[in-house]
Order: structure tokens, then C-alpha cells, then sequence
């Protein structure tokens, strides 16, 4: 936890984002199909586990799709397992 975060409260967003963050994204999103979604910028949270927030831009994979601005947020429970809890549109 940086110096600057309170017990339980959200980082700033960083970029570039670290290697471990996009471990975590990369690994959560396999299962999501048919959209492309970059991330740009994370925030962490630690709680009973970490919360993740990503930052993304995102793209339904067919021709001439507009792309948009996403909120990934993808909890890491304690033993490691990753569930996606929301994706919304920003």
C-alpha cells in the first residue's frame, strides 16, 4: 500500500501499466469474447482480497464498430481466484 493510500481505499490510476496488473486482466478476460478491450490505466483497492479497476478502451469485433470508453473492475480473492464483478461503460 503507498503512503498516500487510506486503509482500504483506491489508488490513483497508474500507466503504464505493471506487468503483474496485466497478468490479472489478462487472465480474468479469457473468458470474455467478442469485444476487444485495451487497458489504458489501473487503481488497486486492498480489501479481503484486491480489487482491481482497469481503465479500457473497448471494441465489439465487428467491422466498423465505434470504440468506447469501459470500467473493468476485477476482484483477486485471497487465494488468487479472479472474478470479473462489473464492466460499465464510462
Amino acid at each position: 500500500m503507498s503512503a498516500n493510500q487510506l486503509d482500504g481505499g483506491w489508488t490513483p490510476f497508474i500507466t503504464p501499466i505493471p506487468q503483474e496488473d496485466l497478468d490479472v486482466f489478462n487472465t480474468a478476460m479469457k473468458q470474455i469474447m467478442g469485444v476487444d478491450y485495451q487497458p489504458l490505466a489501473v487503481a488497486t483497492q486492498v480489501v479481503a482480497g484486491t480489487n482491481y479497476r482497469f481503465f479500457c478502451n473497448s471494441k465489439v469485433v465487428y467491422p466498423h464498430s465505434p470504440n468506447e470508453a469501459r470500467m473493468v473492475q476485477i476482484w483477486q480473492n485471497p487465494e488468487g481466484v479472479l472474478s470479473i464483478t462489473s464492466i460499465e461503460k464510462v
